[in-house]
């Protein structure tokens, strides 16, 4: 069952249990892979569709981070939870211990193509070959915290 499927499904079991919260936050969520989908005149491959809900859970901590500086924490706490909802359909975020796995190959790896010891003016392309891997082994990961795990490693 793709994620565009599954939002479906449980649009119908929120609006049963009358979770308006929910509902909306659904809808938002179908209309941004809707919207998507229509733009590229195809279905939306399941990397596509999460690749938009990373963007709409980058949105909402960007929100939740705003309005608590704000002083609005009745808004910071709906976005929160909007949140928890969108990270219900993502894939099991990756390890602490697997995303430096990663790292390490990559930089492994960037060292032996470039002949010497990379450096952080490496950053760029180590974090190319570092998403490229992420993604190839279908988890998912902060790019916050690979960049700061890459910058560690390119330091040392």
């Amino acid at each position: 069952m793709s994620i565009s499927e599954k939002v479906n499904a449980d649009i119908v079991t929120a609006m049963k249990a009358r979770e308006e919260h929910r509902v909306t936050t659904l809808r938002m969520v179908k209309s941004a892979l809707r919207s998507k989908e229509i733009d590229k005149r195809e279905p939306l491959t399941d990397a596509e569709q999460i690749a938009i809900l990373s963007t709409l859970l980058k949105q909402r901590r960007e929100s939740v981070e705003s309005f608590t500086k704000g002083d609005r924490l009745e808004l910071a706490a709906k976005e929160q939870a909007e949140i928890e909802m969108i990270e219900g359909y993502m894939p099991q975020a990756a390890g602490e211990d697997q995303i430096r796995a990663i790292v390490e190959t990559a930089i492994a790896h960037l060292a032996a193509s470039g002949g010497g010891k990379p450096g952080l003016r490496d950053m760029g392309a180590a974090m190319k070959i570092v998403q490229q891997r992420i993604l190839a082994d279908g988890v998912r990961a902060d790019g916050k915290v690979v960049a700061d795990m890459v910058k560690a490693e390119l330091a040392k």
